[in-house]
């Protein structure tokens, strides 16, 4: 190598400082507590949203949905079909009981029986045991009561008993409930009936 800095081969050696420039890049060592973007290259936020953006058009495209289309939502309530209990459903004993006296037409005379093998459950022990069933017809269910402080009891209480019956028995199998005294007419009317307990004190 000559004193002017050239080689034998006529090349020009580089300076000192340019040597510098081979070197492979010396990494800084981390400052401890400095934020990981100084120490990372991350990708930039506005390219990480667009990424996100272009992977949900396409799933929107992939269910056939486009831009400007209303969001789909189901309903709370489905209304597609009729409220209330299905014929498919579980039914009262009352309400099949009702549906099939119209359906076949068996009349009062099968509501009567049932009534009369009831009596007790529908009413309840103390309940029939003053209160003797007479007669249905047309609805109309006619009861005596074996005093008058039990018949006036049982006025009050017709419409409950009527709640009671359209339950067990069936909507407008019994319409109206009419109580006789304990020696009211009728007592003996009607082809089934429940003898009393003959006639006692009418005031208790």
């Amino acid at each position: 190598m000559s004193s002017d800095g050239r080689r034998d081969d006529g090349r020009a050696t580089p300076s000192g400082g340019d040597d510098d420039a081979l070197l492979p890049p010396v990494r800084r060592r981390p400052v401890e507590g400095a934020p990981l973007r100084d120490v990372v290259d991350l990708v930039p936020e506005r390219q990480v949203a667009l990424a996100a953006l272009n992977r949900a058009k396409e799933a929107a495209r992939a269910k056939g949905l486009r831009p400007g289309d209303a969001p789909r939502r189901r309903p709370l309530i489905d209304t597609s079909g009729t409220s209330g209990a299905g014929p498919r459903d579980p039914q009262a004993v009352g309400t099949s009981l009702g549906a099939l006296v119209g359906q076949f037409g068996w009349g009062s005379g099968l509501v009567s029986g049932t009534l009369q093998h009831r009596w007790a459950e529908l009413l309840g022990p103390e309940v029939a045991e003053h209160c003797a069933y007479v007669s249905l017809e047309a609805g109309v269910l006619t009861v005596q009561a074996s005093s008058t402080s039990w018949a006036t009891h049982l006025g009050w209480a017709a419409p409950t008993m009527l709640q009671r019956f359209a339950t067990e028995l069936g909507e407008g199998v019994v319409s109206e409930v009419k109580v006789l005294g304990p020696s009211g007419p009728g007592f003996s009317k009607g082809r089934k009936r429940v003898p009393g307990r003959g006639v006692r004190d009418t005031y208790g």
